[in-house]
């Protein structure tokens, strides 16, 4: 089973409305999916909620900024 199945999809907020830069996440009890928005079907990424909260933490301390 797929555990996206069942799950609601939300856009980014910094989506642009043209076409580029179209994120999607979902959240399960079990991981996290992020997706590009305008290929639905292709692949998804999956992160476990403890690497997806530290993902989200080093985003919000800049360590990802070149």
């Amino acid at each position: 089973m797929d555990v996206f199945e069942n799950v609601v999809w939300k856009k980014s907020s910094r989506s642009d409305g043209q076409g580029a830069n179209c994120v999607e996440v979902a959240v399960s009890p079990d991981a996290v999916g992020v997706r590009d928005s305008k290929d639905r079907d292709g692949a998804t990424l999956a992160f476990t909620p403890d690497d997806w909260a530290a993902f989200l933490t080093g985003i919000k301390s800049g360590e990802f900024d070149s």
